[in-house]
């Protein structure tokens, strides 16, 4: 799997800021995927997963705020 980037609005993270990876959004199958992690992307502005190196990150000019 090749690192990317994926650019998020703030309506694709969840309420607490964070998104699941392996994700849709980086077009990632399960069955050839790796164990689900959490990554909180909202309170930082990006994140990179520990398994296969894709960035997370809000896209240019959005902001996320907690619920």
């Amino acid at each position: 799997m090749k690192n990317s980037t994926i650019e998020l609005l703030s309506k694709d993270l969840n309420h607490q800021g964070g998104v699941f990876c392996p994700s849709e959004k980086a077009d990632m199958t399960l069955w050839n995927s790796h164990p689900k992690v959490y990554l909180d992307v909202g309170h930082t502005g990006q994140a990179k997963c520990p398994y296969c190196g894709t960035l997370y990150q809000l896209k240019e000019g959005e902001h996320f705020h907690g619920h």
